[in-house]
């Protein structure tokens, strides 16, 4: 279950800098183009990728603290 959450959490902040990647480049935002502005479906795809980002951070951390 851990991997599992490690890993979903890694994809969605891999999206979630895709798509700032785009808003900074070209001034597109791929999840309002896809689910609409501001709607309850691209609310929730950004709260997840801001989750995600901060469970990422917490399990590299974790490796870090177990590796050394």
């Amino acid at each position: 279950m851990f991997n599992f959450l490690k890993y979903f959490s890694f994809v969605l902040v891999i999206i979630g800098a895709i798509n700032w990647g785009l808003i900074g480049f070209f001034n597109f935002d791929l999840v309002a183009a896809i689910f609409g502005e501001m709607t309850m479906m691209s609310r929730i795809v950004y709260s997840l990728v801001g989750i995600s980002a901060i469970v990422s951070a917490i399990t590299t951390y974790m490796c870090h603290a177990d590796c050394y």
